[in-house]
């Protein structure tokens, strides 16, 4: 079993709905501690560490969970800081995505709707270049409006909010966007540069730390 810890319920139907098309019979368990990220939002991911920490082992502690999977941009990296902390792995969610990213050539463009997640994920994607050992040159920039709109349920105005931005990108490799909400607007674009999101691949990474090694 999978254990994944959102900020927000509007996650749930959609990683319900890839582990239906990509990992069929495996079983998640979904913990929401949206008080995470307000608070993150408020004071920094720092001032959140020790709740992360204690939220994963609420997830983990359930019977059959044998990894927890941080579903958060704005916490993943506290939270991937407090494996050594949960008895299960731990997967930081968005870094496949970064690893992606880095990949894909020297300009990133990483676009987020909550400004607490820009400074994690732009370190994140430095960390992935060092790891790599590739250049990269990382610029961030940040939605207006479109978090309200998501957090008073309208994904579909998010979406929208998020696409238009991307379409406007230029002179860029590849565009990243930051937070698992923003995923619908990959369907709404028209831009030719390659559009990168979390969920899918953070939940394959997610699926292989329950195999045997």
């Amino acid at each position: 079993m999978l254990a994944l810890l959102h900020t927000s319920p509007l996650h749930i139907p959609v990683f319900d709905a890839l582990r239906d098309e990509d990992h069929p019979g495996l079983e998640l368990r979904h913990l929401v501690a949206p008080e995470l990220l307000a608070r993150a939002r408020r004071e920094g991911p720092e001032a959140v560490a020790d709740d992360v920490t204690a939220a994963l082992r609420q997830a983990a502690a359930n019977t059959g969970v044998r990894a927890v999977l941080c579903t958060c941009s704005t916490i993943g990296e506290v939270a991937e800081r407090a494996a050594a902390e949960v008895a299960v792995p731990v997967v930081r969610g968005d870094r496949p995505m970064a690893a992606a990213a880095v990949a894909a050539g020297p300009r990133v463009t990483v676009l987020a709707t909550v400004e607490s997640t820009l400074a994690p994920t732009l370190a994140l994607i430095e960390d992935e270049a060092r790891r790599a050992n590739r250049p990269v040159r990382a610029r961030a920039q940040l939605v207006t409006d479109a978090w309200t709109r998501f957090e008073a349920g309208d994904t579909e105005g998010c979406a929208r909010l998020v696409a238009t931005t991307a379409d406007t990108v230029t002179d860029t490799d590849v565009i990243v966007l930051a937070q698992a909400s923003m995923t619908p607007a990959t369907h709404l674009t028209t831009t030719t540069v390659p559009i990168l999101s979390s969920p899918r691949p953070g939940l394959a990474a997610a699926a292989k730390a329950l195999r045997p090694a």
